[in-house]
């Protein structure tokens, strides 16, 4: 292989970024594989008064109080019912960490940057706020969600 077949191969490497796939309200969802810190299986949430309805409540994780939204909710599509195939994964966004109930984790996917497309703009859809991106794998449409406007968007609530 000759240099420049080298260098644009190892450019073609770098715009490639894994993402963490997953099931919410039957939908496929992905977030950038580099916020998530774990996934956990669920965990009964410990409610607190006047919290938003999409906050769950919090768990104890490892001796920290953790904060679970219920993503189902957050993006205000069917909610699922509590059970065992709810799972948490937990995400570092900026300096917080919150836990995202999910109903399954379904894979890692790396995904090149040219095959992300940006969502249509639709007028009045505040899920599109929280959708960076759209992207086609396995015949599915799988949406790129931001989580740094998740929660922005839940500060602005609390406010």
């Amino acid at each position: 292989m000759t240099e420049p077949e080298t260098a644009q191969n190892q450019s073609k490497d770098e715009a490639v970024k894994e993402y963490l796939s997953f099931l919410v309200g039957g939908q496929d969802y992905c977030v950038d594989i580099m916020q998530v810190r774990e996934i956990r299986g669920g965990t009964k949430a410990t409610t607190l008064p006047h919290a938003p309805t999409y906050m769950r409540g919090v768990i104890n994780l490892r001796g920290t109080v953790l904060p679970i939204m219920d993503l189902a909710s957050r993006l205000e599509l069917k909610n699922t019912k509590d059970g065992n195939r709810n799972v948490i994964i937990v995400a570092a966004i900026e300096d917080r960490i919150v836990g995202l109930m999910v109903d399954a984790v379904s894979d890692i996917l790396a995904i090149p940057d040219d095959d992300l497309q940006a969502p249509p703009d639709l007028p009045a859809d505040r899920q599109k706020s929280f959708v960076s991106a759209l992207t086609i794998t396995d015949n599915r449409m799988i949406r790129v969600l931001d989580l740094t406007t998740i929660l922005s968007s839940q500060r602005e609530d609390a406010a």
